[in-house]
């Protein structure tokens, strides 16, 4: 079904003066020592294979020696301004221990391995050519999630911090089964409410591989949460179910488990939980958000054809005329948080209007 769903290649879209002069304010657009198009000078690599043998799709690339000392300097100041304060302090503490290039999807990203050579801890930053929609979605994921992101834009070139967490697809090979019935309610409510997140914020392409699941251990129970990692297809399709994970083949396991699991009453609650969390994070942020919707608004990012069938297909499940009235994604998006702000607001009595 995901196959028919997901448009087979989406284009990148450039970034905006509006959408630059927002990421300025909000200092994520910043002079940066590299940029993606130094590291494609790469002179051969070699496969990645996992635990298993098998092929990962990363390849691990080697450099000229004469190039090898200026493209790791540049990274471990990249390292500094992304983590630290941008000095030089921390660089002689930093070994670059691995180039990492991926021959899959459309991004095609960098990813680096920096370690701290006094503790042996280290991280990943990936770095990718900047498109549009997935900068509205980093940001986006920021201001109305629970998670934080760290990234970074300068020109065509973006940078993002690693997002810890078990592969959806990977945990659903090698831990759903062995869950206990606990676990799975616990997990279950989780995907309900990721779920109606992406739908909300019109987040597609969750598919198991592009999100991960974050376990967290609290007094006499584990906590569960599921963070998408891919945020290229922001409001971009027109198909509405392509932004709702439960239609996507590939989470079967997960939207069988919840049926099993949870009654329907259940799912319609934590549904509306979400709904209302959504309403409070937009309310709180309003003016970042203002900000960036703005930007969106007047932004292309799909197609005409595209957003005419999520605009047709909005309204018909709304019946609120607003979304008729859309023009572009940044529309829809905008007028599907009002429409859930509002009736958060008039559902819940204990709201002062």
């Amino acid at each position: 079904m995901s196959k028919k769903l997901i448009s087979k290649k989406k284009p990148a879209y450039p970034i905006t003066k509006c959408l630059s002069d927002y990421l300025t304010e909000h200092g994520r657009n910043i002079k940066i020592p590299i940029f993606y198009d130094d590291l494609l000078r790469f002179q051969g690599a070699v496969e990645v294979f996992d635990s298993k043998g098998t092929d990962t799709l990363w390849v691990s690339c080697y450099y000229a020696e004469y190039e090898r000392d200026e493209i790791e300097l540049s990274l471990k100041q990249m390292y500094s301004i992304l983590h630290s304060d941008g000095s030089d302090n921390i660089i002689p503490y930093l070994n670059i221990d691995s180039i990492d290039f991926c021959t899959f999807g459309n991004t095609k990203p960098f990813r680096v391995k920096v370690r701290n050579i006094l503790n042996d801890n280290y991280i990943f930053l990936y770095i990718k050519k900047a498109d549009a929609s997935r900068i509205y979605g980093l940001e986006l994921e920021h201001l109305l999630s629970p998670n934080h992101i760290n990234f970074l834009v300068h020109k065509d070139t973006l940078i993002e911090e690693h997002i810890l967490g078990i592969p959806g697809d990977t945990f659903i090979t090698n831990n759903l089964s062995k869950l206990s019935e606990q676990d799975k309610r616990a997990l279950a409510k989780e995907f309900v409410k990721f779920n109606e997140r992406c739908f909300v914020r019109l987040l597609a392409d969750m598919r198991s591989y592009n999100y991960v699941i974050v376990i967290s251990q609290d007094f006499d129970r584990v906590q569960y949460r599921i963070r998408a990692i891919d945020f290229d297809q922001q409001s971009y399709e027109g198909n509405a179910k392509v932004y709702k994970p439960q239609f996507l083949k590939e989470n079967n396991a997960f939207v069988e488990m919840s049926l099993n699991v949870l009654a329907k009453e259940s799912i319609e609650q934590y549904e509306k939980e979400e709904r209302s969390l959504l309403a409070k994070r937009a309310t709180s942020e309003h003016e970042r958000l203002n900000d960036l919707l703005r930007c969106m608004k007047n932004d292309t990012i799909s197609t005409p054809a595209k957003i005419n069938e999520l605009r047709t297909a909005l309204f018909k499940l709304t019946k609120d005329v607003n979304f008729k009235r859309s023009k572009t994604m940044g529309d829809l998006l905008s007028n599907g948080l009002d429409f859930i702000t509002r009736n958060y607001v008039n559902e819940n009595p204990y709201i002062i209007k």
